[in-house]
């Protein structure tokens, strides 16, 4: 890891805005916990790809580069549900971190991964176990909810042992409840302790 000081990333894709407040919450969990929390997004992408987006986006937060990948101590990954799996942008984004992937950049870091959908029965769970699948071929760690949570058995529109999430419905006019951002806060402060563990570890064999 390079010599800066440690952060955790939250990297997400947002189509209406929920998964955007679900990362905002991890974040504060994050900071609750003593860390720094980058957030950063992934451009769109396109069935045309002649052209490329800014570098810099004309607002919102920024987009992630490789190195904001690299150099983090802990990754929290968030899309919504595209039919079960994770949105292309994300999943286009992912498609080009074999560099990283070679020089096992991520290896002994861990991970969390949260969704929103719009309906009940979107995909929340697949998407939230799809979205682990690259992360763990880049050797990380991945960092689930425990039921000691107790929010996890009170929740009725989101939250999984999986990670955070949320069902927006089919308007995306569903705000997130105090449950769920209970468990978003709860799985950044998670994360935050694991990753400042883990870092400290020695990996010698």
């Amino acid at each position: 890891m390079s010599q800066i000081d440690p952060y955790v990333l939250v990297l997400y894709y947002s189509s209406h805005g929920t998964t955007n407040v679900l990362a905002y919450a991890i974040a504060q969990g994050i900071e609750d916990a003593g860390m720094t929390a980058r957030i950063r997004t992934v451009p769109t992408v396109a069935a045309e790809t002649t052209a490329s987006k800014a570098a810099i986006p004309d607002e919102g937060d920024l987009y992630c580069t490789m190195d904001d990948l690299k150099n983090c101590a802990g990754l929290a990954l968030g899309s919504p549900t595209h039919f079960g799996n994770m949105a292309a942008p994300m999943k286009y984004f992912w498609d080009n971190t074999v560099t990283l992937w070679l020089a096992g950049n991520l290896q002994n870091k861990p991970a969390s991964v949260f969704t929103a959908t719009g309906s009940m029965h979107g995909g929340q769970e697949t998407t939230l176990l799809t979205m682990m699948l690259p992360l763990m071929h880049h050797g990380m760690m991945i960092v689930g909810l425990p039921y000691g949570e107790a929010a996890l058995n009170r929740t009725r529109r989101g939250g999984t042992p999986y990670g955070a999430s949320h069902v927006s419905g089919a308007a995306h006019d569903q705000p997130i409840t105090d449950d769920e951002r209970e468990l978003a806060i709860a799985q950044g402060h998670r994360l935050a302790i694991t990753a400042q563990a883990l870092s400290q570890a020695n990996w010698k064999r």
